[in-house]
């Protein structure tokens, strides 16, 4: 994915941002990731398959992750990050 569209799905993002759909998944103050609570202010939006690994901003890519999975998930593909998740979770490695 170029610059140019990177930089056109971060726009498309932010427009989502401001929208009801977003405000609700937002409002059940749930990581995907961890399936923690939390207050709505807490989560922030992530990419399942981030924009460098040629995700789009739409809504069956975006889902509401607590700052610490944000973080620790970076640029992980889901295949990735579950398996960085196993030996936290007790999961034998195959």
């Amino acid at each position: 994915m170029t610059d140019e569209e990177i930089k056109r799905e971060k726009e498309k993002a932010r427009q989502l941002r401001a929208t009801r759909w977003w405000r609700q998944k937002k409002g059940r103050g749930v990581c995907f990731y961890c399936g923690r609570r939390t207050s709505p202010r807490e989560l922030t939006m992530d990419h399942v398959v981030p924009l460098i690994r040629g995700g789009k901003s739409i809504r069956s890519n975006i889902v509401t992750a607590c700052k610490e999975c944000n973080s620790r998930k970076k640029y992980m593909l889901p295949m990735e990050w579950e398996e960085y998740l196993k030996p936290f979770s007790g999961e034998e490695a195959l």
